[in-house]
């Protein structure tokens, strides 16, 4: 089974699967600069809320290492300046800040140039094998809310590119695939840019995973007549309340999944929660680029002078969410239960 790895450390640089290419071309880039790993996030080269951070955390390092001061103040000072530079490329994923935090806490603790080189190296490898067993344990605790013979329907990309390894909303699916349990997958296509359509699907088809694409608009149209199981998302962001922030259509399913009494489940590592953020009305939404909307593949398919709206964005209520799987196992989307899984 072949499961992608969308970002790694080679050479003294940063290698990059270039998603924004995908499924046609199979890219990696090579990141050597601090402004470089900025576009990527920005640029969406590189996405989802796990990836982001891990890419970022590799920025961090890539500025220590190119920084030339041997004094370790100055070089304490440029490399947090570099940090909080990359905290600007996206808004709403809270790995992104999660990530960067726990680089600069190294940075700050280190006592020489070298070894301040050498620790924030040694933390970006950390968090990328923490998030690897974190989204395998996500996968293991997902695995038992669904039974072989099962359709599942998620939406955007919550895979193996968007994270470490694995993913989260569909790791269940390549562990089941591991096992021998039949899960079939319903993609929504994930307007305005087609993360559904271009990465999941890729994704799932090169573990050999059964997949079907669907446009978002034929959700509840496939909820009623495909006999969908159970829907599965990621998160950007997990306000305090069990409120999650994903990809801009998260919270129409979670109508839909309600209407018909199907499960709807967020699957987010610890580090996609924000206890800082009472509930999702407090959650910063991106808005991005109109020509995300006006255009496809570079050809307009809106009239000129259109007014455009365009989150990148929505929040699931707490209230239509089944569960948050985690790697601490499955808890209920309220206060009380997310702020015991950091007790």
């Amino acid at each position: 089974m072949n499961i992608p790895q969308s970002v790694f450390w080679e050479n003294e640089a940063i290698q990059l699967l270039d998603q924004r290419k995908l499924p046609h071309v199979t890219e990696y880039l090579t990141l050597e600069t601090v402004p470089a790993v900025f576009d990527a996030i920005k640029s969406l080269a590189v996405r989802g809320a796990p990836a982001i951070g891990i890419a970022a955390a590799f920025g961090v390092a890539l500025s220590a290492l190119r920084h030339p001061s041997n004094d370790i103040e100055e070089l304490k000072e440029q490399v947090l300046i570099d940090s909080g530079y990359l905290s600007q490329s996206r808004p709403t994923a809270v790995n992104l800040f999660w990530a960067l935090n726990r680089m600069n806490e190294v940075v700050v603790q280190s006592a020489s140039a070298d070894a301040l080189r050498e620790n924030v190296l040694a933390e970006a490898f950390a968090i990328q094998k923490e998030d690897e067993d974190v989204c395998r344990t996500i996968g293991e605790h997902a695995l038992p809310i669904f039974q072989d013979g099962d359709r599942v329907m998620t939406i955007c990309n919550a895979g193996s590119i968007a994270t470490a390894k694995y993913g989260t909303a569909l790791a269940p699916f390549f562990l089941s695939k591991e096992r021998g349990i039949n899960l079939s997958v319903f993609a929504c296509e994930t307007r305005p840019v087609f993360q559904g359509a271009r990465l999941t699907t890729w994704e799932l088809m090169q573990a050999g995973v059964d997949v079907t694409l669907i446009t978002d608009s034929m959700a509840a149209h496939t909820m009623k007549t495909k006999n969908i199981s159970a829907v599965i998302t990621g998160a950007d962001r997990v306000a305090a309340n069990g409120d999650s922030a994903n990809k801009i259509g998260t919270f129409g399913l979670a109508v839909l999944a309600k209407s018909f009494g199907i499960p709807f489940y967020i699957a987010a590592p610890l580090s996609t929660f924000d206890l800082e953020t009472p509930n999702g009305d407090s959650i910063p939404i991106e808005e991005r680029d109109p020509s995300e909307i006006t255009e496809v593949n570079g050809m307009r398919v809106a009239p000129e002078g259109i007014a455009v709206f365009n989150p990148a964005f929505d929040v699931a209520p707490a209230d239509l969410i089944t569960g948050i799987i985690t790697e601490k196992g499955i808890v209920k989307p309220n206060k009380e239960a997310i702020a015991a899984l950091f007790a």
